[in-house]
């Protein structure tokens, strides 16, 4: 048997080189990183030069990108929405009525026809005024603007030429003409018309709690309505009759001038109409919901 103690130990040392080249893959690594730093920093830059609704829009599409996506539409925010994908305004806040917006070639072509109607209105009354001389007495008492909501017509008061006996929504004979001829040219477009009745600050005797200035220009706007009709206006075409009392005088320095009291006959545009149409509509839903809603039972007396 032999002695294990007496075998030879054998010791084999590994002799190691230097280190082996690793390659560029540390390069990819870091363009990656670099490309993502520079889409971030980009990201962030877009970011903070895009507005409030935009933003919300974005937003709404991540969270929801199927649902914007399915309604249709050109965008999920606003028109200038950097993301295509459908759905209606998503900037819009409550309150505001978006459902019934006019697309922008029928806006424009609204415009258009309001213009051309202010221009064909401007000349008809030209030649009235110059083969009428009552007409053309009233010529001063005629102005025409466009507003927000389309062509306004406003016929005001002189001094010595008013448009309603004083204190009264009685026509003046003149006034009844020139109301005829306004509803021949307003017969000629398919907008609808809004009608407002102005005062000056002159009070009744009787104040504000009896028949005062609210009761006056309604009634005035109601009897320009009804002559409108007379002289050939469609019956459909009125689609709002506002009384303002004194509160929005057109001469704002002195609030007593005779060219407060007025009646203004606005053209809408289908914008303005809409948004009428809705508004009257939304407060008579919120009414049935009002009176539809049980009633709250008082608490019992303590």
């Amino acid at each position: 048997m032999s002695d294990d103690s007496q075998r030879p130990i054998v010791v084999k040392k590994i002799k190691k080189g230097g280190h082996g080249h690793h390659g560029g893959a540390w390069k990819i690594a870091f363009a990656d990183f670099m490309t993502a730093m520079m889409a971030f920093f980009l990201l962030m830059w877009l970011l903070g030069s895009v507005s409030k609704g935009n933003l919300k829009g974005i937003a709404d599409y991540f969270a929801n990108p199927v649902k914007v996506a399915s309604a249709g539409g050109s965008g999920a925010g606003d028109a200038d929405s950097l993301i295509k994908g459908g759905g209606e305004d998503l900037t819009k806040q409550g309150g505001q009525v978006k459902a019934g917006d006019v697309k922008p070639s029928d806006a424009a072509q609204d415009r258009r026809r309001l213009s051309e109607l202010k221009k064909k209105f401007e000349a008809l009354m030209e030649d009235k005024m110059q083969r009428n001389t009552k007409l053309a007495q009233f010529r001063n008492q005629m102005r025409l603007d466009m507003v927000a909501e389309g062509l306004r017509i406003q016929i005001v008061d002189e001094q010595n030429r008013p448009m309603f006996r004083s204190g009264s929504s009685e026509l003046e004979i003149y006034a009844r003409e020139v109301l005829h001829e306004i509803a021949q040219l307003l017969n000629e477009v398919p907008n609808t018309i809004s009608l407002a009745g102005h005062t000056d600050a002159t009070q009744f005797a009787g104040g504000e709690r009896g028949y005062s200035n609210w009761e006056l220009s309604s009634d005035r706007a109601n009897t320009s309505r009804r002559e409108l009709i007379a002289g050939g206006l469609d019956i459909q075409k009125v689609l709002r009759v506002n009384g303002f009392g004194d509160v929005i005088p057109l001469d704002k320095e002195n609030i007593y001038n005779p060219i407060n009291r007025r009646i203004s006959i606005v053209v809408l545009n289908k914008e303005a109409e809409e948004d009428i149409r809705l508004q009257a509509g939304r407060a008579a839903d919120e009414m049935v919901t009002a009176a539809s809603a049980p009633a709250t039972a008082a608490p019992p007396a303590q």
